[in-house]
């Protein structure tokens, strides 16, 4: 994907504000052989370019005074409560360099799996993403997983997923955690029948025989 971006002259958060006023969000690359650089960027055209998934997760060409540079969105700054992009961060990708990034997971086959379609399992996506570490020709713009194959009460490890080429899952301590797991759906407990009006039902005849015994009119001597 391409962005254009804008040299940025001002910094500091009056600098910062004012931007914001005319339509621009401030932001920085970072990273390579270079110094950081302020940049500025049409709000507009970067709230949308967000919205995309391949713009958190793939490789940018950055158009900056005629010039492209390679680069990966690091961080995004939003505004608490307004539609607001405050500001904006940039890596300069540097293709002999490894980097680590963040993948997003797309699934697909549930519907057909024998856990969801014979045995009626719920299908839990535990992880929606995967850290991995690659070169920057490597890095692929999502992982796609086959859950055709799962069965009941089933569950997908890191290790089970076929990561491509060049691709090396970042565990950061956690060796093997799931990725997906099958699981039956939570069935309501039903009430005994009759349990509660039983009781009621042996005081009945008393009852009645108190009702009665009310109503009848008493003897004359």
């Amino acid at each position: 994907m391409k962005f254009v971006a804008y040299e940025r002259a001002k910094q500091g958060t009056g600098a910062s504000r004012r931007l914001r006023i005319t339509g621009k969000t401030p932001g920085i690359v970072y990273g390579g052989d270079g110094q950081p650089q302020l940049i500025e960027l049409d709000h507009n055209a970067l709230w949308h370019a967000l919205k995309k998934e391949a713009f958190h997760s793939s490789i940018l060409e950055m158009d900056l005074a005629g010039n492209t540079t390679k680069v990966l969105l690091r961080d995004v700054q939003y505004h608490p409560f307004r539609p607001l992009v405050q500001h904006v961060d940039f890596q300069r990708v540097d293709a002999r360099t490894r980097m680590t990034v963040k993948v997003p997971l797309h699934f697909k086959g549930e519907e057909e799996s024998t856990a969801v379609k014979l045995d009626h399992n719920l299908v839990n996506h535990v992880m929606n993403e995967l850290e991995v570490s690659c070169l920057p020709a490597d890095l692929p713009e999502f992982i796609e997983i086959d859950l055709s194959g799962l069965t009941k009460n089933a569950t997908i490890h890191v290790n089970d997923i076929k990561l491509p080429k060049g691709v090396k899952y970042v565990s950061h301590g956690k060796v093997n955690p799931v990725v997906v797991s099958a699981v039956p759906p939570l069935v309501a407990e039903e009430p005994v029948a009759g349990a509660e009006g039983a009781a009621p039902a042996e005081g009945a005849p008393a009852a009645a025989a108190k009702t009665d015994a009310k109503a009848a009119p008493a003897k004359k001597k």
